[in-house]
Order: C-alpha cells, then structure tokens, then sequence
C-alpha cells in the first residue's frame, strides 16, 4: 500500500524523537480509518550531520536479521568514539582492531535483540533507544563510545499479508465480537421464528 513518514516526535508527543522519521505502509483501509504497518526508520539528515564531527572515530555497522514473526529487516548502526575523562589529546581514535570488535558486538547485540522479538516489540525497543545503549554499555571495555544509536531500520521483506495480525496490531480484536454477537442475534430470531 502507500507509504507515509510521519516523525516519531508527533506520534510519542515528544519533542526528544523529532530527529527520527517513521515510515508507515498502508495495510487496510477501513472507512476513514488506514490501518498501517512499520515501514522502516530512518534519522532526519541534519541530526546525522551534526553527529559527525572531526577528532574521533566513527564507527557503522548493519546487519540482516529475521524477527520472530517472519520480517526481514537490516538495521543500520552508527557509533563515535568518546573522549576518556582525564584525556589530554585532542584526537579520540581508536585502532582498528578495537573498531573491528566494536563492529563485532554491535552486530551480534543487533541480531541477539531482534531476532528474539516480533516487529511490534523490535519498534517498541528502537523508540526508547534500548539497542544503543546496551552497545554502549558492552563496549565500555574496547573504548568508550558516544552517540550510539540504530540510525535506520529498511523493511526487505514481509511475511504473506495477514488481516487478522493486523488487526491484533491494532488492538481491533473486538471486530471479532461483534461479528459473534450478530451470529447470536441471528440464531435467536431464527428460534424465535420456530
């Protein structure tokens, strides 16, 4: 279906997430209501540019990984090097044997994540930034590192559409009620015919 890109600020509330976009696929139109689908992430092009600067290292990493509902998707990493506390050169670079391991954690700490998790659960953990900061954290012992953050997210492929997982998706499981309730009005009828 069509796509939109809306920014993750105006869907949270939240002026935090304005630098990142959201792209949404059109799954269902139901009346007025598009029931959409995640689409992919992306960061806005004057946050990314901000982030990189001179004097440090900067270090990307992606990876291909399947959720556990069947999307494949390639996430996209982006890290820097941080100055140490006590640091008296102005450059913070980091070998490229360290870089070759930063690179190391960061793609397997993207596969272990998303691939234990669906796609709703893997765009509830990119929002608050869980990935970035647990990269962080494990890589604390090669050299520190600022700004990690999963920068884009592509959607390569998707499982054979399914409305009933859309419509879970979208909390519209009461369709189904009232769909029964109708049956039961009908066989009432019927019995009062009887």
């Amino acid at each position: 279906g069509r796509i939109f890109e809306v920014s993750l600020a105006d869907l949270q509330k939240d002026e935090d997430h304005s630098f990142r976009k959201v792209r949404l696929r059109v799954d269902e139109v139901q009346g007025k209501n598009c029931l959409t689908n995640f689409h992919g992430l992306d960061f806005t092009s004057d946050k990314l540019r901000s982030l990189v600067r001179k004097w440090q290292s900067l270090i990307e990493a992606n990876v291909v990984v399947k959720t556990t509902d069947d999307y494949l998707l390639r996430l996209f990493c982006i890290a820097f090097t941080k100055r140490r506390p006590n640091q008296i050169k102005k450059t913070t670079y980091a070998r490229s044997s360290q870089i070759r391991q930063i690179r190391k954690k960061m793609t397997d700490i993207m596969q272990r994540e998303a691939s234990s998790c669906t796609l709703s659960q893997l765009t509830q953990k990119l929002i608050p930034e869980v990935i970035g900061r647990e990269i962080e954290k494990s890589t604390q012992g090669i050299y520190p590192l600022q700004n990690v953050h999963v920068r884009k997210v592509k959607l390569l492929k998707s499982p054979k559409f399914d409305l009933g997982a859309l419509l879970n998706l979208h909390g519209e499981s009461n369709t189904d009620e009232s769909g029964q309730k109708v049956e039961r009005e009908f066989k009432e009828t019927v019995l009062e015919s009887v």
